[in-house]
């Protein structure tokens, strides 16, 4: 089940006694996590019925003892492991079956919720199917599609805040939340969000807010960067780089991202000379529309010839940044300089 569904469950107070919660945002864990305590637990006695184990010193009998005890006050006990996988391998637990004998004999009064919030546990292993095969998972990868636009709308009404769908989708879209490539989540999301609701003031948010606030992505900087070099302009190429130096963008990551959107486009050209259809390359590629649109339409600005060499001068780029104590800003503005005088 996916995050809205066990929301669905809290509601209808429909819920068994143990969950699983997996997935790349913990936000969503937290906030599923919230609203099980809201519903079921007196705010005065939340010390006392919601218990959050310690991965590292608890044990077996330390979860034991948590999930027999009987709630004071509250309609349900709380128990959490925020740290499923460690506390998992650190009690030898995960091949036991009076592990999940246990897990089977817990009662109504309990709801023991195990995170696994960084992605470490096995999908594959026993413990998962366990959680699988009863559906005790809740997913909680990134939003997407309508969920994703409901909880920005949901958000800002909440801050009594009005903006129409075109501009969700806006936001959406520039804020590079659903990129592959950039480590973007609801937390930092809702922190945009708030930086608008403030921004805006007392009126209903406009595209030339989301302008206004939003940092431009580190994708469509080098996107404009590939097209400044493409175009030999040294001027705009060195102002793309610094746009995202000046952002705290670190070189490395810079240099890397640079390196990938080349391999990428020098990919695309290698797989259509041999005969592969556009949509058999995204497959390969295994990247989304909107950026294998970008791939495709800068391999037409590109020969082989000059991606080969591209590569060969970032690759040796790379490892001066990691052999020596030059300045890596320097290296970079030297190469995208020498690049645009050839």
């Amino acid at each position: 089940m996916n995050y809205y569904d066990f929301i669905d469950k809290i509601n209808r107070e429909d819920l068994g006694p143990i969950y699983l919660f997996f997935g790349e945002e913990e936000y969503l864990m937290n906030d599923a996590l919230e609203k099980l305590r809201a519903k079921y637990i007196d705010n005065a006695f939340d010390s006392i019925n919601f218990i959050k184990l310690d991965e590292r010193s608890s044990n077996f009998d330390s979860l034991k003892n948590a999930c027999e005890t009987l709630p004071f006050m509250s309609r349900k006990k709380i128990v959490l492991i925020k740290d499923t996988n460690r506390f998992i391998e650190n009690q030898n637990l995960a091949d036991g079956d009076f592990f999940y004998k246990y897990l089977d004999s817990l009662g109504d009064h309990t709801l023991l919720i195990l995170m696994d919030y960084d992605g470490k546990i096995n999908k594959r292993s026993k413990f998962y199917k366990y959680f699988h095969k009863k559906d005790l998972l809740v997913n909680c990868d990134k939003l997407k599609g309508s969920n994703l636009s409901q909880w920005i709308g949901q958000f800002l009404k909440a801050k009594q805040k009005e903006i129409s769908y075109a501009n969700i989708n806006y936001l959406i879209q520039e804020s590079s939340y659903l990129s592959r490539n950039i480590n973007i989540n609801l937390y930092a999301l809702e922190n945009l969000l708030l930086k608008l609701v403030d921004f805006s003031k007392d009126r209903e948010i406009k595209k030339s807010d989301i302008d206004a606030i939003l940092v431009k992505s580190i994708d469509t900087n080098i996107f404009e960067l590939l097209n400044a070099i493409n175009r030999f302009d040294i001027e705009a190429a060195l102002w793309e780089f610094h746009e995202m130096y000046m952002a705290n963008e670190p070189i490395t990551k810079i240099l890397h991202m640079i390196i990938r959107r080349i391999r990428m486009v020098l990919s695309f050209q290698l797989y259509l000379e041999k005969g592969y259809s556009p949509k058999e390359i995204q497959e390969k590629l295994q990247v989304k529309d909107y950026e294998f649109k970008i791939i495709r339409g800068q391999s037409k600005n590109f020969k082989k010839e000059e991606l080969v060499n591209l590569m060969e001068k970032l690759l040796e780029i790379d490892i001066k940044m990691k052999t020596s104590s030059t300045n890596d800003k320097l290296l970079v503005e030297m190469f995208l300089v020498d690049l645009c005088n050839k």
